[in-house]
């Protein structure tokens, strides 16, 4: 007896891949048929594959000094133009995205790898743990993100280091709270009942069945908090509490161009420009991955779609 309702909890588990597997390709087919996300996705991909080519790609050293060529304008030699230091604007500009991106990848690691657990755990466990976990993740929500940032940052020191663990700080509660609000949804569904009465343990349950039916707000809250730490690195940067000098930065290099916007504007609008286009494609890319993993987004298209083509 014991033998044949483990074989049918194997074979439902079995099953339950096989859906999810399909539902995930056919996901990604629907990520490729949005415009917007898969332009998105492109820039993306163009964007970190300057950023990680930067040392073969960058024509100067981003940090080197030539005040005989300062504030130059683009044109054949230098293709954006030169700072108040004779520094190159596009090699700063190329070096620049590896620190935004590095810095954004970082976060998205640090708050999944703290974050997603603890929302599981109270999520599922519920009770006494639920509360007192949420009620910590509460004590940190109730600092606004950056100045949360910007106080962690003040106590540890002005560096890149430390605004990356800043950012990830401020970012688990958030994401520990959404895969909490999953997880309670999740948990109450019929077949965690039926894998509860089979005698799977509480471990399996959250791994193999409640984690893998989260994933899809999770995906989504990613990309923002990829986008929102770009953002919140060159704003910490701006504010001179990130990459220091000489290190190339958008948010530094925004900095430093205050002073030239009406002789040298070039050097406001190359990273100004640079920051617009990767966080856009970020998020045209979330937008995209919402729509892909939500069934109903698909089902509205299509009656869209059926009602222009009988209007034509």
């Amino acid at each position: 007896m014991a033998t044949s309702v483990g074989t049918r909890a194997e074979e439902g588990e079995f099953l339950a891949s096989q859906r999810y597997e399909g539902g995930m390709r056919l996901a990604a087919r629907q990520l490729v048929r949005n415009r917007a996300a898969a332009t998105g996705l492109v820039c993306l991909a163009l964007i970190c594959l300057c950023a990680l080519l930067a040392p073969l790609l960058a024509p100067y050293d981003p940090v080197q000094i030539n005040l005989s060529a300062k504030l130059r304008p683009p044109g054949d030699e230098y293709l954006l133009g030169t700072d108040h230091f004779g520094r190159d604007v596009l090699s700063r500009l190329l070096y620049g995205a590896r620190v935004s991106l590095l810095v954004g990848l970082i976060v998205v690691t640090f708050a999944l790898s703290i974050g997603v657990p603890i929302g599981l755990i109270a999520g599922f466990l519920g009770g006494t743990i639920d509360n007192v976990l949420m009620r910590a993740m509460d004590a940190f929500l109730t600092f606004p993100p950056l100045l949360l940032a910007v106080a962690i940052v003040g106590l540890m020191g002005p560096d890149i280091e430390n605004v990356t663990l800043a950012l990830g700080v401020v970012q688990v509660p958030v994401l520990a709270r959404i895969v909490r609000g999953s997880t309670l949804a999740v948990r109450e569904e019929t077949y965690i009942t039926a894998m509860r009465a089979l005698g799977a343990s509480p471990l399996r349950i959250v791994t193999r069945h409640v984690l893998r039916n989260t994933l899809s707000p999770i995906v989504v809250q990613i990309t923002i908090v990829f986008s929102a730490a770009v953002i919140a690195e060159a704003s910490l940067s701006f504010l001179g509490l990130g990459t220091q000098p000489p290190q190339p930065s958008w948010g530094r290099d925004l900095a430093d161009a205050r002073r030239y916007m009406a002789d040298a504007p070039w050097l406001f609008l190359a990273p100004t420009a640079a920051l617009m286009l990767a966080v856009l494609s970020i998020n045209f890319v979330g937008d995209g991955l919402r729509d892909a993993l939500d069934p109903r987004a698909w089902r509205t298209r299509r009656r869209r779609a059926g009602r222009n083509e009988r209007a034509v």
